[in-house]
């Protein structure tokens, strides 16, 4: 693996990869961690997070993850929920949340601090340990015990707990999911076997970036798994904000991301393009109306190509395709997914047809990460693509729900049987709460979140994702939430892209300030209408927006708006923007806002 530090890339081998992931197991067990205690990692992607994951692992114990970006009230709820133990924290400021709340944490006996900064020598809690000490230690319990780790790794049962993921927590308060040493192994025989992912199979030559948070599943499958299973070079990221970065300098091969970064790649080559030249953006346009003629030949041949996009493309790949893959970073992608939430066909179909082989996925963590995905060569534009071997799908006849069963399933939630009925019955089946039906018998097409799923005055059931990805698949809308349950017509809650409506509207001689000013200048409201209409004409009357307003601000994590996967909390939203709302309903326009 490869961490970045002051710019230059610095890299591990797979022998101090162990002896440092041995020594982490060393030192927890210096520290009096058990076989079943929790151990906590609240940090940035980095190889620290490896170290510790697989140390913990190895002594039989479980890793939590937290998120960055978690604030103190959450951090609180998931180290009190899982009892863990010690917490690994990255730096001062997540050392400070756990401090803020450590006195209703009478559980938690040690933390570990990865970076010095601001921390040694001003802190004089007795529960920290600087990491080089904590592997100091380590090294002194390897010294009288050699064997101790190795004999714990050696007595791992199948049905032991390696990790407690939390759920995103749209509905309420995050539900740890227990992953077992079986549901991993299976997961990495999935990675691992011919034809199940890649064509040809993942070996010890392919790259990755990795960016996405680590206490996610699906980047812990990605970095930590796959790269288990078959020995791919990781890349760390600096941060989320310079990943682009990160891909253009590692050019990755293998390459995962969730439907934002791949929206936000599109919505960054248009802002490019706006200010360029008036000879590059005929040649750009010339070659997107390529990319759109060879996508569509695509789509329409399950991803394979015909001769004749062959030789269109190969023409365009020198003019165009060649170097607007370097600058993104996929000039050497060989397999590209998006996963983790639904994606506008239309997004993917742009990358499809500039050479990026695209493929959309779907599991969750309850099914550890591995449930369907569209395969080199099978792919369905829309759907989420077939079962993975060894697992089964089928859709419930009376509500449409999707239900899955496998060696993935996961143990249940946390010191949450209730919950744990609910999700997985008698029969082994997993309820993913989506809502979906099978295309031609052979792909699974997810339409929505079965809680999500709107429900007019008029009896009609709509799904909003589908209007939702369609309006964010604009490089101008960041965040669209439909509303429209029990309500007589559905209207939207619209978020603009900062970055990409700022840029059209200097290009425009617009002055604005604030977000919100720029979002409620009446030619940005005239731009948004016209891809309302355009998202309008794709959908039945029923399914048309009838209104929108502008969001005033950007959607935010720390306020409660977002979980900390980027994903909308629709309750929340609703009752933050109430009175928007219902001035769509009642003909109340509020000033600077559309109809």
């Amino acid at each position: 693996m490869r961490d970045k530090n002051f710019g230059i890339w610095e890299q591990t081998t797979w022998a101090e990869y162990w002896q440092t992931a041995e020594l982490v197991g060393h030192g927890l067990l210096a520290l009096g961690v058990g076989v079943g205690d929790r151990v906590a990692v609240h940090a940035e992607n980095r190889r620290e997070w490896l170290f510790s994951d697989i140390g913990i692992v190895a002594v039989r114990a479980a890793t939590v993850g937290l998120y960055p970006t978690n604030p103190p009230p959450e951090v609180l709820h998931l180290l009190r929920d899982s009892g863990s133990k010690v917490l690994i924290a990255e730096d001062q400021e997540q050392l400070d949340k756990a401090l803020e709340i450590s006195d209703e944490l009478p559980g938690l006996e040690h933390i570990v601090y990865i970076e010095p900064r601001g921390i040694r020598g001003h802190y004089t809690d007795e529960r920290l340990i600087f990491w080089d000490d904590f592997l100091t230690l380590g090294a002194e319990h390897q010294q009288q015990h050699p064997g101790a780790v190795a004999e714990l790794a050696e007595s791992a049962q199948p049905e032991d707990l390696a990790t407690l993921i939390y759920t995103s927590g749209t509905t309420g308060p995050p539900k740890g999911a227990m992953l077992t040493m079986d549901n991993i192994e299976f997961a990495i025989e999935r990675f691992a076997e011919e034809g199940a992912f890649f064509d040809p199979p993942a070996t010890d030559r392919d790259l990755m970036v990795s960016y996405l948070p680590l206490c996610h599943v699906a980047e812990r499958a990605f970095t930590t798994w796959l790269n288990a299973a078959v020995g791919t070079q990781v890349n760390f990221a600096e941060s989320v904000e310079t990943v682009q970065t990160a891909l253009r300098e590692v050019q990755p091969s293998i390459v995962f991301g969730v439907p934002r970064i791949w929206e936000k790649i599109v919505a960054g080559i248009h802002i490019r393009m706006s200010g360029a030249s008036r000879l590059k953006r005929l040649v750009f346009g010339a070659s997107m109306k390529a990319a759109d003629w060879i996508g569509d030949t695509l789509v329409a041949n399950q991803g394979r190509h015909t001769l004749l996009t062959r030789i269109v493309y190969l023409i365009f790949w020198v003019i165009c395709f060649r170097a607007l893959r370097e600058r993104l970073g996929l000039r050497n992608a060989r397999y590209t997914a998006s996963g983790a939430a639904p994606i506008a066909p239309e997004v993917l179909k742009f990358f499809m047809g500039i050479g990026v082989r695209m493929h959309e996925v779907y599991g969750m963590t309850e099914n550890s990460a591995f449930a369907t995905a569209n395969l080199p060569g099978r792919v369905r534009l829309g759907t989420v693509g077939q079962a993975h071997p060894g697992v089964e799908i089928r859709v419930d006849e009376s509500t449409g729900e999707i239900l899955t069963r496998s060696r993935g399933s996961f143990a249940g939630y946390w010191n949450r049987p209730d919950a744990t009925a609910e999700t997985l019955d008698a029969e082994g089946w997993l309820h993913t709460g989506d809502v979906g039906e099978m295309v031609e018998g052979t792909h699974l097409k997810i339409t929505d979140r079965l809680k999500d799923i709107i429900i007019t005055a008029g009896g009609k059931n709509i799904s909003p994702s589908e209007i939702e990805n369609s309006l964010k698949a604009s490089p101008y809308i960041k965040e669209a939430v439909v509303i429209g349950d029990g309500r007589k017509y559905l209207t939207a809650l619209i978020g603009i892209e900062m970055d990409t409506v700022g840029d059209w509207a200097q290009q425009r001689r617009l002055a604005f300030t604030t977000y919100r000013d720029l979002s409620f200048k009446p030619e940005v409201i005239e731009l948004i209408q016209g891809v309302v209409d355009a998202t309008n004409e794709k959908f039945a009357q029923v399914e048309t927006i009838k209104q929108f307003r502008m969001l005033p601000k950007e959607l935010d994590h720390d306020e409660g708006e977002l979980t900390a996967t980027q994903k909308v909390k629709r309750s929340a939203v609703e009752k933050q923007f109430a009175a928007e709302i219902d001035s769509m309903y009642t003909n109340r326009v509020p000033e600077g806002a559309a109809q």
